[in-house]
């Protein structure tokens, strides 16, 4: 139900990144919201700091809920637990509104780099260490944990080259900028058919749907690696309950259309959806995984 006509106005939708993933499903989502509420829902990119001023930038709008958040683990909960000058709480300041999707990634390595599965690359790796480059989507990010976690538990040392999210990451691998990077399967697949990248093994501890002949890290021998992304909407702390129930029950229709299934899906996109506080203790128990894995891999900050 419709808290007292909302929404009356336009609504702002801020990405916290450039062009990428997290953007492909916001703009399915805000042209559905627009459609269904009859007002604007635009969004807008906001990059920077790995995900966090944008997300920053929402923290400190008015809970009307008339500013929405993409939200994405980079700046909600790996980030944090990696700079303590974030400038908010990921639990406190924001107000969880519905987990839309979540993405599985895969290890890939660029054609030049001699390994077909994980245990070649753990031998490259070891031989010689420091000497493989990994990218990511930033400091702080998804991508730049999962592979600081996936060198501590294999016991490797590969060096850091993060770029400004994955719109920059995804091309440079291509380019051969780097040796490896951790992408969502979504963006992985049709490189790797196009054999501009090959893929390795899935980061998620169970085998992706969308590439089941693919194996997971901790089938391939490094056990305890268990990333992988995923997007909701949030709004700052104090958004009131109606808006939010109003906002959680569109998209949750939404999610369950037909056309979700056939675009989403064919997008890469396994569909979530959900309350509001299914989602919030998602956030908390994603929060505390990644606070172990700083930890354990040495970054906490």
């Amino acid at each position: 139900m419709v808290d007292a006509g909302y929404p009356s106005r336009a609504v702002r939708y801020i990405v916290p990144f450039g062009a990428g993933p997290t953007g492909v499903q916001a703009r399915w989502l805000a042209a559905r919201l627009s459609a269904a509420w009859g007002q604007s829902v635009a969004v807008e990119n906001h990059p920077g700091e790995s995900g966090m001023a944008g997300t920053r930038m929402v923290a400190a709008a008015p809970a009307d809920g008339y500013t929405l958040l993409a939200a994405n683990p980079g700046p909600l909960t790996v980030g944090p637990n990696l700079r303590k000058d974030a400038g908010y709480d990921p639990i406190r300041d924001f107000s969880a509104i519905i987990l839309t999707v979540t993405v599985s990634s895969v290890i890939a390595v660029h054609p030049l780099v001699p390994a077909k599965n994980v245990g070649e690359l753990l031998d490259l790796a070891r031989g010689s260490p420091g000497r493989l480059r990994y990218g990511s989507a930033g400091a702080g990010t998804v991508s730049h944990l999962a592979m600081e976690l996936f060198n501590h538990l294999a016991g490797t040392r590969m060096t850091h080259m993060p770029r400004q999210g994955l719109e920059e990451a995804v091309p440079a691998l291509v380019a051969g900028q780097f040796d490896l990077l951790v992408v969502p399967v979504s963006e992985a697949r049709p490189l790797a058919r196009a054999g501009r990248i090959r893929a390795l093994a899935v980061t998620r501890r169970t085998r992706s749907l969308l590439w089941p002949e693919l194996p997971t890290v901790e089938e391939a021998g490094v056990a305890g690696l268990d990333s992988f992304t995923w997007n909701g909407v949030a709004a700052p702390a104090g958004t009131p309950r109606p808006v939010v129930e109003c906002i959680n029950g569109e998209i949750n229709r939404l999610l369950r259309s037909l056309d979700a299934r056939d675009y989403l899906v064919g997008k890469g996109y396994e569909i979530a959806g959900g309350t509001p506080e299914e989602f919030g203790a998602f956030m908390r128990a994603e929060k505390e995984k990644w606070a172990r894995a700083a930890r354990l891999a040495g970054l906490a900050g």
